[in-house]
């Protein structure tokens, strides 16, 4: 019987002479250029003190909600934060999930029927295509940023389309031209989502607030365990939207709510960013320090995340190895998590950085570029 499933032995094989294979290691030690915490939070001593005083406060918030959010999970903190998120952002509704990852598998997977369309930007998030795959929907890309062959793609198609953005793209660190894509939305009614995982926080709430967009988009996915330091993610949307996704998305009704202290944090979170908006204004101090290295980047000049193509792959493990050798985290990215040839280091600066580090780390990348 086991001989019928040799050949996973044998692709994982395959990954490991091509030096792909993936493995859980333990979190490194080490001067932090690779993880998400663009500001700190994760770290940050006060907002720890700020979270452990609200547990002494009611212990309770520890204890798990047992059930889904339909059965016995869906508690009153759970509602007042959404009600808090959605006033924050400016949308008539906001719903939790545990992750990022399970918000956009909801999404698109319920909103798009087999009927319908789905246009994706090539570098969209994993999780988007996942999602894709649930709703049967159609599934078409368009080239990444690139606003006239998404108008062609609109052109010729006769069903309900969906467009997905990301607003900050994780791999290329570099923002979506998320007004004109607005308008060529609007243009073709099309339903526009933004995925603003890796912009809430940077740049305020997000590109979406930050345009006054709110009311031209059909949903916002805003995720916590990046800037904010934490965990989860909300879909900001109409009521009605809302109302179908607690009826319809699988992800939502059959998933065990989280303990009210993960809601809690988010909340506290909110409050922290508005009370330390110096934390962002540092973020671009460093990341201004990094682009004054003058090192060739696809990525946008005030992005937290630069990425540096490197497709030879020994040399991208070798750079890897060199700056972890000089005590400098760094995430290499290969294929397939990024298409072949455009493997690349992918550098997250964050508001905590020095100068001293920054100049260390780009010392090193210039040796190899």
């Amino acid at each position: 019987m086991l001989n019928n499933f040799c050949h996973f032995e044998q692709f994982l094989e395959k990954r490991k002479e091509n030096g792909t294979l993936r493995v859980l290691g333990q979190k490194r030690e080490g001067i932090d250029f690779y993880s998400n915490d663009y500001l700190g939070l994760a770290k940050n001593d006060k907002f720890k003190n700020l979270l452990l005083k609200k547990v002494l406060e009611n212990p309770k918030l520890l204890s798990g909600n047992t059930g889904s959010r339909l059965i016995s999970g869906n508690s009153f903190i759970t509602t007042e934060t959404e009600d808090f998120i959605a006033k924050e952002h400016q949308y008539e509704s906001a719903l939790l999930f545990p992750s990022g990852y399970n918000a956009n598998l909801a999404l698109f997977s319920t909103l798009p029927t087999r009927h319908d369309t789905i246009i994706i930007d090539e570098q969209i998030h994993r999780s988007v295509h996942d999602a894709c795959k649930m709703s049967h929907a159609k599934k078409l890309k368009f080239k990444h940023n690139d606003i006239q062959h998404l108008e062609e793609i609109l052109k010729k198609q006769k069903e309900v389309c969906y467009i997905a953005v990301e607003s900050l793209y994780s791999m290329d660190g570099d923002m979506a031209p998320i007004i004109q894509i607005v308008e060529i939305a609007e243009k073709y009614n099309a339903g526009l989502i933004v995925d603003e995982a890796h912009a809430f926080g940077i740049f305020g709430y997000g590109l979406v607030e930050k345009f006054h967009l709110q009311e031209k988009v059909l949903a916002t996915i805003v995720t916590y365990g990046k800037a904010l330091g934490t965990h989860g993610a909300a879909i900001l949307t109409k009521d009605i939207i809302k109302l179908y996704l607690i009826n319809y998305a699988s992800p939502f009704i059959y998933t065990t709510a989280p303990h009210d202290f993960l809601w809690m944090s988010i909340k506290t979170g909110y409050d922290f960013l508005k009370a330390n908006k110096i934390l962002s204004a540092q973020l671009q101090e460093k990341i201004k320090i990094f682009r004054e290295q003058n090192i060739k980047s696809p990525s946008s000049e005030n992005s937290p995340i630069q990425a540096i193509l490197l497709p030879d792959n020994q040399q991208l493990r070798k750079l890897r190895e060199n700056l972890f050798e000089s005590n400098f985290l760094t995430y290499a990215v290969f294929s397939p998590t990024v298409k072949e040839g455009t493997e690349r280091l992918r550098i997250c600066l964050h508001s905590f950085n020095t100068e001293k580090e920054i100049l260390g780390l780009t010392k090193i990348v210039k040796a190899f570029i």
